[in-house]
């Protein structure tokens, strides 16, 4: 068979997978504790800030420019309730735990790299964040993504990355939010980013996963050597140190592109049409049935970030996400809702009828609430009928992994603009996560030999297990 030519974009493209770190660590990676419930994770997060008192904590007694259109509906949970627009989600509720009481605490700037930093990590922003807002780029000094911190407790997967993130890389590429890469903890440690098609939900591709025109895995090998040019330039310019990590993510690239068993976790054309139709034709429904099966597959960490569907964004006035500025209720009811509620109670039933969900910690987030009072400014006013940015308070779900589920923790005031019962701080959340992972360790050295601690902050959420 013929093969178009190799060429040295692509090389590139091989060579450098997760290159967003250049703090590299000596932490030790070691398989969870046997006890530890939780083998995986999948990080389910809703690009954009979704609104916690239109899904999680509805308020029907408040005023009608709080409480907005939707209403309440009783769930398998006894005494806990949640959106109208979620009734998929209402039946496997006994499997959530639902956080009311999540807050930044004034410690955020209510923008959504601070939010996308603050909760993906559990470290407060530093004030570049206030000064720079969406300016502010990814630094290799920022702390890691809490995926990169617990896949890097592991033992390195045999024939699949450890963290694995997909569709998309949020923000890429004019506002690539912080706190989804390793940072201060190595470039070895960064996500694999795999992208999902919307128009071919079906196929997924990643740099690492494949290559421009049809280079066979023995005629890849056998170019391996052209690599040594860049290897060179690499080591010239970054010191050796570096170039060993660059040398290892290379290493990971190419035993990738020769894994037949890499290659098959991500077919989802090898599942049953019952189960592809469960989880709906879409991109985000298609990333977390490709979540399942790579945490079958063993895969430590799975992040789905919620591909944004442009065609929503003149009509919600969010770049088609979960950004609710205009048209919140309408978009909500009408497309973000039924989509979400579909795929996600379709994950938790398929982790629960494979024998999954106990070892599957699953983790619904977003990088902020939204504004109890209906009406933002930019959108119209009251008119445009949207929610504005709001990090004070916020609700998050977990499920699965040791939490107890149909429990609600914490609670928010009569308008779920505050927290007001046993108050959530992100950091809180990351040690919760770490203790159902079993990722006890507390510190990590960097390339210098100097200790630093992995999470310095909050408290583990002992209630939610």
């Amino acid at each position: 068979m013929g093969t178009n030519p190799t060429n040295r974009r692509t090389f590139l493209k091989v060579g450098g997978v997760g290159c967003a770190g250049f703090f590299s660590s000596r932490s030790v990676t070691a398989s969870p504790p046997r006890d530890a419930p939780a083998s995986s994770v999948i990080l389910i997060w809703l690009s954009g800030g979704a609104s916690h008192l239109d899904m999680w904590d509805l308020k029907p007694d408040a005023p009608a420019e709080v409480r907005g259109e939707f209403r309440p509906i009783a769930t398998s949970a006894p005494g806990v309730q949640i959106c109208e627009h979620l009734p998929l989600t209402a039946k496997v509720a006994h499997h959530l735990a639902i956080v009311r009481s999540l807050g930044h605490f004034d410690r955020g700037t209510g923008d959504h790299h601070a939010g996308y930093y603050y909760n993906l990590t559990g470290h407060a922003p530093d004030p570049s964040f206030r000064a720079l807002l969406n300016d502010r780029k990814p630094q290799p000094t920022d702390w890691p993504f809490l995926g990169s911190l617990i896949s890097s407790r592991r033992t390195p997967h045999p024939h699949l990355p450890s963290l694995i993130t997909l569709p998309q890389k949020p923000g890429a590429p004019q506002y690539t939010r912080p706190g989804q890469f390793a940072a201060r903890l190595g470039l070895e440690f960064d996500p694999v980013y795999v992208t999902g098609n919307a128009e071919r939900p079906l196929e997924f591709a990643a740099p690492v996963l494949s290559l421009e025109g049809e280079v066979s895995a023995d005629r890849l090998t056998s170019r391996r050597t052209l690599l040594s040019a860049v290897d060179d330039a690499v080591k010239d310019f970054q010191g050796p140190a570096l170039s060993s990590l660059y040398s290892k993510q290379q290493d990971r690239a190419f035993e990738l592109l020769t894994s037949s068993r890499a290659k098959r976790a991500f077919d989802l054309t090898s599942e049953p049409e019952a189960v592809r139709s469960r989880y709906g034709p879409t991109v985000n429904g298609m990333s977390l049935l490709l979540a399942r099966r790579l945490v079958e597959a063993r895969v430590p960490f799975v992040s789905v970030f919620w591909q944004e569907d442009m065609k929503l964004d003149k009509k919600c006035k969010s770049a088609g996400g979960w950004d609710t500025h205009g048209s919140n209720f309408a978009c909500l009811k009408e497309d973000l809702l039924p989509e979400f509620d579909r795929i996600f109670s379709a994950l938790i039933e398929d982790l629960q009828g494979r024998g999954m969900l106990e070892s599957t910690l699953v983790w619904v987030s977003s990088e902020m609430g939204r504004q109890p009072k209906i009406g933002d400014p930019r959108s119209g006013g009251v008119s445009g009928a949207g929610r504005d940015h709001w990090t004070h308070c916020m609700s998050t779900v977990l499920a699965g992994g040791g939490v107890r589920g149909g429990t609600v923790l914490g609670s928010s005031d009569k308008l779920a603009a505050y927290p007001a019962h046993d108050p959530v701080a992100p950091e809180d959340i990351a040690r919760s996560i770490c203790a159902a992972t079993g990722t006890t360790a507390a510190e990590a050295v960097d390339r210098e030999g100097r200790p630093f601690p992995l999470l310095p902050e909050g408290r583990v959420l002992e209630s939610l297990f």
